[in-house]
């Protein structure tokens, strides 16, 4: 059947007039393709089911499966290919065996970009060395510099014991489970702990470390009052 004369100008502008009610927009262009983006979508959905929120606050989470650099060389891509006037945009990404220039340097470009917009800002949501020590900071004020693997195996012990199975890469459900299982209020508690004693460093010397809670505190905001209880 032939499309209507008009219909896809009527949708463009109907999309649009739905992003201009957005008053929040949140913009999160993760590293890795499952992992960061199945935890982020926890937020997204209770954010998109509140009555109030779901037309006022936009989360768009962009799978990136790129490193460092590359993840806010896409983010800045998808600012410009899609002209956005307005928002935060979140890098989120981890150092693992990166160099330490590249790590770095996401945060300076960062600042070098807000300063020639103040209506986008960046923001580096960085985990050294992974997105782990995010997950652990629920259940302990974990300060050993490690490899990824064994964050990995300290989840699988942690997991084991709380008896809901094996911690693995691209769980479906981290955010129900780190909600209900962990404790969100002290894994922010620890994180700034964490920044604060390391303090004029540059991020790439912090480890372990994270900055993840600076976004997990943007969108604590918007989630329903006994859920963010459980962060605040």
């Amino acid at each position: 059947m032939p499309k209507k004369v008009g219909t896809t100008k009527w949708r463009k502008k109907r999309k649009q007039d739905n992003l201009e009610k957005k008053e929040h927009r949140y913009y999160i262009f993760c590293e890795g393709e499952q992992t960061e983006p199945n935890y982020f979508e926890g937020f997204k959905s209770f954010i998109e089911s509140d009555p109030i929120y779901k037309d006022t606050v936009l989360v768009e989470i962009e799978p990136c499966a790129a490193e460092t650099m590359r993840v806010i060389k896409g983010a800045e891509e998808y600012v410009h290919r899609n002209s956005l006037q307005k928002g935060q945009i979140w890098c989120v990404y981890d150092k693992d065996s990166f160099p330490k220039s590249d790590f770095n340097a996401v945060e300076e470009r960062a600042k070098n970009l807000n300063d020639q917009n103040p209506n986008i800002q960046y923001h580096a949501a960085w985990s050294n060395e992974c997105i782990e020590i995010w997950f652990i900071l629920h259940f302990v004020n974990y300060v050993s510099n490690n490899y990824r693997t064994e964050y990995i195996k300290f989840l699988n012990r942690k997991f084991k014991e709380l008896g809901i199975g094996k911690y693995e890469k691209n769980l479906p459900d981290i955010f129900d489970i780190l909600l209900k299982h962990g404790n969100p209020k002290l894994a922010i508690r620890y994180a700034k702990r964490i920044i604060k004693e390391n303090e004029g460093k540059a991020s790439a010397m912090i480890a372990p470390g994270t900055r993840v809670y600076e976004l997990v505190e943007e969108l604590v905001k918007y989630l329903p009052e006994d859920i963010r209880a459980k962060f605040e």
